[in-house]
């Protein structure tokens, strides 16, 4: 009996202590004028040492760029400073911070259309330098990004001078003072929208979302060498649905990035990250769990500590919250309501000092849209989310020959009070077919599970605390109809072949190869691109590998068939013939 008061004495203490750390929130822009934070993309706040930077824009002088520093944690602020020059609008502003040197990026339209303008203070925002035009071309260039490691500065941004919005990027090695050509990144006959940077030494990572697979999904890329080459565009979602407005973040190695995502039928705030500088990625993760909308993600990381913050409107009224991870983005704590105001609070950033986690975003609770600050001085989350569930079992009949009920075991995980199961049919987590946030056992029976088909299963564990994340990714079952692996030689590489036969007048054959473990999305297009069918999209074992697609359905023409890899895309031609 002591010892289940002193788990709930705890609990009520940290629930108590918890919220206390936050302290009242401050106004930073005092103007009859609106005053607003940037999109989700950049940071609008940065800080070295107990020295703050925050930047705006704001409507008081025709939309120009505004500054305020704190050079003691927050205590206190500086007077307002106009950034932008001239008479034009100037939007979107983003910091970056290198020691005692600020970066600062906008678009601007003074040029007659939007540009990509620049400059900086090289004693910690006391004195800046002149405005730095970036981009020059009669097109629109806007939602700039930028990231700074020592005297290299990356800059990434949104253009449409090819006749529709690529991501580009250029970058200058000598601390802002000259700069290199400009980069395109992107190269699809859809939108690219809304880049996001970082940068650790040489490690150049972007991310951004992109319409080119027939809705928006999140795409990432990476530079090993400073900015010079980069690598091929890696999807990070893959849902039929909504994935925008993605943030990027790095420590060390593990690369963070979360976005607004409307899969579960509103908008949830998403996860992911990767553990070897962006090569690999783990699973998705959903932040957020409640009917109303959440948006506007954005997030900054100091060692394995990630602080995430968000706009929410379960409220009835838009509201910034807030959670934290620890450990690298493993587990998380829970949801922390950081404002409590009439009007709407949205457009949320961070930055940590020390112990310290210091949050802004723009406020409309004065009457207009104003700058407001919070800070926690301990950055303390309150009690740790449970561990992961330990020892999950494989069901004994992990590959059946007919329908059947199979029943799942995991361990109990310390201080758990529930957990919910997820179980996927065929696609790793994007067909949810059991997804049970209600379970207080460490055991659940599912029935009319299906032959030919794979299933994978995941648990996590969940109290009063928060969410841990989900466990290791259990597979069983047997391969959907039409896919058999064929020979057993060690391949080398990724490839896909042509099918045979081609022409066809019934069915075809797809063979591809692959050398290790990959997820592999199987897509067959018409001759205008619309998706007709997709084979597969689950992850499989290395091997040559054969698919059969029946044409019967569909009428004489060509069409496509496109092999899809974290690592590797192909698209071959085939004719149907009747």
């Amino acid at each position: 009996m002591k010892k289940y008061f002193f788990i709930i004495s705890a609990i009520l203490f940290w629930t108590i202590l918890s919220p206390a750390q936050w302290q009242p929130d401050v106004r930073l822009t005092n103007d009859p004028a609106q005053s607003y934070m940037s999109n989700p993309n950049k940071h609008c706040i940065a800080s070295s040492g107990n020295v703050l930077h925050v930047v705006w824009h704001d409507e008081r002088s025709n939309w120009n760029i505004y500054y305020k520093r704190s050079t003691d944690a927050g205590t206190t602020w500086s007077a307002d400073t106009r950034l932008s020059t001239g008479s034009s609008q100037s939007h979107e502003s983003g910091i970056a911070l290198s020691g005692s040197v600020l970066h600062v990026v906008w678009h601007d339209n003074r040029d007659g259309n939007w540009e990509i303008y620049y400059k900086r203070s090289t004693d910690a925002g006391i004195n800046w330098g002149s405005d730095t035009r970036l981009t020059n071309n009669s097109f629109q260039s806007s939602t700039a990004s930028i990231a700074v490691s020592g005297s290299n500065v990356h800059v990434v941004w949104q253009d449409d001078r090819d006749g529709n919005y690529e991501i580009y990027y250029k970058r200058s090695t000598d601390g802002g003072i000259n700069w290199g050509t400009d980069t395109r990144l992107t190269n699809d006959t859809s939108v690219s929208l809304y880049p996001s940077v970082t940068v650790s030494g040489s490690a150049v990572h972007a991310v951004w979302f992109d319409g080119r697979d027939g809705n928006y999904e999140i795409y990432y890329k990476r530079s090993t060498d400073g900015g010079i080459s980069w690598g091929a565009d890696i999807r990070l979602s893959d849902m039929p649905n909504i994935s925008e407005l993605a943030t990027i973040a790095i420590s060390g190695s593990i690369v963070h990035v979360v976005w607004e995502d409307n899969r579960d039928g509103n908008y949830e705030i998403y996860y992911k990250r990767s553990t070897d500088a962006g090569t690999s990625w783990g699973t998705d993760t959903r932040m957020t769990n409640n009917p109303a909308e959440s948006n506007a993600p954005n997030l900054t990381v100091s060692g394995s500590n990630v602080h995430l913050t968000w706009q929410d409107y379960r409220d009835g009224n838009h509201e910034i919250y807030y959670k934290k991870s620890t450990d690298g983005g493993i587990s998380w704590s829970a949801d922390t309501r950081l404002t409590n105001n009439s009007g709407s609070s949205v457009r949320s950033f961070s930055t940590v000092t020390g112990t310290a986690v210091h949050v802004v975003w723009m406020d409309e609770s004065p009457g207009n849209w104003e700058i407001f600050y919070k800070q926690d001085p301990t950055g303390n989350p309150g009690p740790p989310s449970p561990p992961l569930p330990p020892n999950l079992v494989l069901p004994p009949n992990g590959s059946f020959n007919e329908p059947t009920t199979i029943r799942f075991i995991w361990n109990k995980s310390q201080n758990a009070v529930s957990y919910r199961i997820q179980i996927a049919q065929d696609s790793l987590f994007s067909n949810i077919v059991v997804n049970d946030s209600t379970l207080t056992d460490t055991t659940i029976v599912v029935a009319n599970l299906l032959v030919n088909h794979y299933y994978w299963w995941r648990v996590n564990a969940k109290n009063t605390a928060g969410t841990s994340q989900y466990s290791s990714v259990w597979k069983f079952g047997t391969f959907p109809v039409g896919l058999k692996k064929i020979g057993s030689e060690i391949l080398n590489e990724f490839k896909l072949y042509t099918n045979y036969p081609n022409p066809f007048n019934s069915a075809t054959s797809i063979k591809f190869d692959i050398p290790k473990e990959s997820n592999v999305k199987l897509v067959v297009y018409d001759v205008l691109g619309k998706e007709i069918t997709v084979l597969m999209n689950y992850k499989i074992q290395a091997g040559r590998y054969e698919v059969v697609w029946d044409g019967t359905d569909h009428p004489s023409g060509v069409y496509f068939f496109r092999m899809i890899t974290n690592e590797y895309v192909e698209t071959k031609k085939m004719v149907l013939i009747k």
